[in-house]
């Protein structure tokens, strides 16, 4: 399978993971945007581990920073920047949102850091 096709393949979950990270965002009261999974850039990546070859979707520069690693078992871990003051709790620095799963359940969380006096 070429690249053009393991893209086609992981697409319908590559949106789902991005829609996750979005309503996690919003849930919060957070206003940023999460870049479209077609907007990525993707690249394969072998696993030192067991061989395998994963599809990593890559964003950086203006439509932000983040990547959602699809790996051929059909998990996904995604990280994406957010880098915000947290709209409830000043006393917290949402430096990115995650997620994890598969295509039957995605669960995300933001990744806090206390913020800056």
């Amino acid at each position: 399978m070429d690249l053009a096709e393991r893209i086609a393949a992981v697409q319908p979950l590559g949106e789902a993971v991005c829609a996750a990270l979005q309503q996690a965002l919003q849930r919060q009261g957070l206003h940023k945007q999460v870049a479209a999974f077609t907007s990525a850039q993707y690249e394969l990546h072998k696993d030192p581990f067991d061989g395998q070859e994963s599809l990593k979707a890559i964003w950086s520069g203006a439509q932000g920073y983040g990547h959602i690693p699809l790996y051929p078992n059909g998990i996904i871990y995604a990280e994406y920047d957010v880098l915000l003051v947290h709209p409830q709790k000043p006393q917290w620095f949402v430096e990115a949102v995650t997620a994890w799963g598969n295509a039957n359940e995605i669960k995300t969380e933001l990744r806090l850091l206390p913020a800056l006096d």
